[in-house]
């Protein structure tokens, strides 16, 4: 660019400093907890020691800020230049569980490797579905997100465990109620910058709160290390098992489609349009990043949903605020005292600030949804079933639980089933393609409207004549 873009109201605004640090600090914050969920969970299974554990997690964030890094900025063909942050994406957990317990954790990392490279060759051929998602998809996309990560918030608000005695205790509902109630009155009354950090502002104050209850535990902060080096391969040469290798790349066709739907979900936030190229770019920056991983000792990356609602909620538009948080991640990855005290946030805190983002997220759908032509259509009758069946696992998560492990890393999501839904039935009710009928109808009218008006013209014409 010739003349350097200023401001937050432009993918490509460039901000101050302080700035970009308090904006990127809120959206580490808020997918933190997300983030480190993968290892912790990894790590457990895997009956690894707590130098270990504490060894993914470093790992997990530094790779998380390269991968945010290469998503923002971008370099060659890889990366769409766009407020998306990378994290580990849930989708793999199940099958790494299982894939570590029959061949231990250097197939988990081979299989990794090999997904990642996959991912990266075929992210051209997959960009060119992104005909198949118009409007109507895009919107409902959009809004299922939203719905699917509510039951986040909602488990954090409680506490972060449904089944224990303390879940949903007065105080945990009190702290994630002051955290709301901040976030909303700083939206509300604050002016600029004071307004953008509405999030931050509710987090800071939360925490506080919790800490003068004697609910946030800082122990942690006093027995991390103040610097680690994240080491490739720290737990040995990869090895390449088939099957392994097959149930990953399965994995990453999953996380390509959910991040075909955050990509056009944050590009029509941010007023950015999303086509072939770009998605094309987005999706080569997971792969290349999985690929990263594998060898730093991470996991499968994806973009995070949790932050395109902090993006609708603070309408803070520029790249490089997502870019600062990648700097950032790294640092965490790099300093695990400056993590600590992230992870010191409790989970109630995280709750109430996440009602407003995830539930700014279904609010953008919903927009999205408002300039779709319903009457006439066949599209009220796509959103709908596609919503209702992306709630099947938020109602029962049990339900498909007697399915093939295959088939359930698909139906376990509500986002990457509702989304395949969305674009099947757009396929079969409206045809291929980005038209509906009701676009065709109106081409039609529109050529029948200059038929009438050359008609009319030529009959004035005539007239005149006489």
């Amino acid at each position: 660019m010739a003349h350097q873009i200023q401001g937050v109201n432009h993918v490509d605004g460039m901000l101050p400093i302080p700035k970009l640090f308090a904006y990127g600090l809120q959206h580490v914050l808020a997918m933190y907890a997300g983030a480190v969920a993968v290892p912790i969970i990894i790590a457990q299974a895997m009956h690894l020691s707590g130098a270990q554990l504490i060894q993914l997690i470093n790992a997990d964030l530094f790779t998380c800020g390269i991968a945010t890094l290469i998503q923002t900025l971008g370099f060659w063909k890889i990366g769409a230049k766009i407020p998306l942050i990378q994290g580990i994406t849930f989708a793999a957990v199940s099958p790494m569980i299982l894939i570590g317990q029959e061949h231990g954790m250097t197939s988990i990392y081979g299989a990794v490797i090999v997904a990642g490279i996959v991912t990266f060759l075929i992210s051209h051929l997959f960009s060119r579905l992104i005909r198949f998602f118009p409007p109507v998809v895009t919107g409902t996309i959009i809004t299922i997100i939203g719905i699917t990560l509510m039951p986040v918030s909602v488990r954090w608000v409680g506490g972060g465990n449904p089944s224990s005695p303390e879940f949903a205790n007065p105080t945990n509902l009190l702290l994630a109620t002051l955290t709301l109630a901040i976030v909303v009155a700083v939206y509300r009354f604050g002016k600029g910058f004071w307004s953008n950090v509405a999030v931050l502002v509710g987090l800071v104050v939360g925490t506080l709160a919790s800490m003068a209850l004697g609910v946030a535990n800082l122990g942690a902060v006093g027995q991390a290390e103040w610097f680690a080096v994240v080491t490739p391969l720290a737990f040995g040469w990869p090895t390449f098992e088939f099957s392994s290798i097959i149930s990953m790349v399965i994995v990453m066709l999953v996380v390509m489609t959910e991040t075909t739907g955050d990509c056009i979900a944050i590009g029509e936030i941010v007023e950015k349009p999303i086509g072939k190229k770009e998605l094309a770019d987005c999706l080569r920056a997971d792969g290349f990043a999985t690929m990263i991983g594998g060898f730093l000792n991470s996991f499968p990356h994806t973009a995070f949903a949790q932050n395109v609602g902090l993006v609708a909620v603070t309408n803070v538009k520029s790249r490089f605020v997502v870019a600062a948080s990648g700097v950032i991640l790294v640092l965490l990855g790099l300093f695990p005292k400056m993590a600590a005290v992230v992870a010191s946030i409790p989970n109630p805190v995280l709750g109430g600030a996440g009602v407003a983002m995830f539930g700014m997220i279904i609010a953008s759908g919903i927009r999205s949804l408002s300039k779709v032509q319903f009457d006439g259509t066949y599209n009220l009758m796509i959103v709908a079933i596609s919503i209702g069946v992306s709630m099947i696992p938020l109602a029962v998560p049990t339900f498909y639980d007697h399915f093939p492990e295959w088939l359930k890393i698909v139906l376990h999501s509500g986002i990457t089933f509702g989304s395949l839904m969305a674009v099947a039935l757009n396929v079969l009710l409206n045809g291929y393609g980005n038209e509906t009928h009701v676009v065709q109808k109106t081409r039609r009218e529109k050529a029948i409207a200059r038929l009438d008006k050359w008609k009319a013209e030529r009959k004035v014409r005539r007239n005149r004549s006489i």
